[in-house]
């Protein structure tokens, strides 16, 4: 048994936010139907194709784990199946733009009626407030909710992090709403709406920013690199690589960084473990020197501290430098590539990335669930092709007999 076996969604959403959410669902056991236009299907089958005609790996890393349904609901036979799915699901999900299904017909007044157990979650770009008709994508939503304006360096531009924290983020918030909602309604018998903004994912990614600009009316934020010699403003300002839990920490560069452009390796020289530190890179001499044999006097000479760091581990690789560092208990990871990543034996053997054969593209590497169940074994299964379990859906979920299935795809409403 998987934890969410049983359990219906109706995955009404596209692109990364929503599917994101329901890929995780589904990881989990739950049945996840996925409908999409007839012909057309999610907008991302067809965006950034590696291979003519096969749907793209934005496609397919996003869609494990469930089966897709062709459905034209502006017919009038396709908006009477989707009615009769709204009955039969423990879960609606979507991610149109504001008020799409409400134009279709399905407010969430009339959902009630249809099935006032359903879960109704939605992803919106921004939550109630003078933004809350725009359209919001994943740079949009790292710019408003504050992670641009806190990446980058002070001297650069606000940096968007390579991180999909705006829509995968946000679908993660939204998969922790729906099982809460579903936990819920065991106990009332109600199903609720369940509403995600991406701005407010993104804030809430951030709040160690916000920690620190409420920081700021007290003093300088000393582990930044601003200090001591540089200025604050108003706001939290852009802190480049250094650590942001208060230990001082920064990227330095390994052997090989010449050609590499990741052969680098994070460093936080916590004063706990500074002792080993000093004395792996050979500046025992700091141990006894009050200028730098404590926190304090170390803090106005970061700079200097890690460039004498880094004339070390620009003598070793990465690797070399963590199995120095880790048995000394300093904090310490090399930057590693996609590259590297895909290809860990350790990462591969837990779960986190694995192999999934598609049927018309072959084998290629996606993640496997983030999140460990003893109890809930996760297996990944590659995405569905358009329309795939059409006729299997509206026969053993809806009921419907074969020649309620010809109709339907006779007048174009699958």
């Amino acid at each position: 048994m998987k934890a969410l076996d049983g359990v219906r969604i109706l995955d009404m959403t596209h692109v990364q936010s929503g599917p994101t959410c329901t890929q995780l669902l589904g990881w989990f056991g739950a049945d996840v139907i996925k409908v999409e236009r007839p012909g057309v299907g999610d907008a991302t089958r067809g965006q950034l194709r590696d291979i003519p005609d096969v749907d793209s790996l934005y496609f397919t890393m996003l869609n494990h784990n469930k089966r897709s349904i062709t459905l034209n609901a502006k017919r009038d036979r396709g908006k009477a199946i989707l009615t009769r799915l709204m009955a039969a699901c423990d879960v609606l999900a979507e991610n149109f733009a504001p008020g799409a299904l409400d134009r279709m017909g399905f407010s969430w007044e009339r959902i009630q009626e249809i099935n006032p157990r359903l879960i109704y979650a939605s992803v919106k770009g921004f939550g109630p407030g003078p933004y809350e008709q725009c359209k919001v994508y994943e740079n949009i939503a790292q710019c408003t909710g504050g992670g641009a304006s806190t990446t980058g360096f002070d001297d650069g531009p606000p940096t968007v992090s390579g991180a999909q924290i705006g829509d995968s983020g946000t679908g993660l918030h939204l998969a922790l709403g729906i099982v809460t909602a579903l936990y819920q309604r065991e106990r009332t018998g109600r199903g609720q709406r369940v509403e995600c903004a991406m701005q407010d994912g993104v804030l809430n990614l951030c709040r160690v920013k916000l920690r620190d600009q409420q920081r700021l009316a007290h003093g300088p934020l000393t582990e930044y690199p601003q200090y001591p010699n540089g200025t604050f403003g108003e706001a939290t300002p852009r802190s480049g690589n250094a650590s942001g839990g208060g230990q001082p920490g920064s990227v330095v560069k390994c052997k090989g960084w010449e050609d590499d452009p990741n052969a680098y390796i994070y460093v936080i020289a916590q004063a706990a473990a500074f002792d080993g530190l000093a004395r792996a890179i050979g500046r025992a001499d700091w141990l006894d020197d009050p200028e730098w044999n404590t926190p304090e006097a170390r803090l106005p000479k970061l700079d200097r501290m890690f460039e004498a760091i880094e004339q070390w581990t620009r003598t070793r690789t990465k690797f070399e430098v963590m199995d120095v560092l880790n048995p000394l208990n300093v904090p310490c990871g090399p930057v590693l590539s996609m590259k590297e990543l895909a290809d860990e034996p350790s990462l591969r053997a837990s779960g986190t990335v694995v192999e999934v054969d598609h049927p018309e593209r072959g084998p290629y590497v996606t993640v496997g669930s983030p999140i460990k169940l003893s109890d809930s074994p996760v297996e990944v299964e590659r995405s569905p092709l358009l329309g795939e379990h059409t006729d299997e859906i509206l026969t053993e979920v809806l009921g419907l007999d074969a020649a309620d299935v010809a109709a339907a795809r006779a007048d174009g409403s699958v």
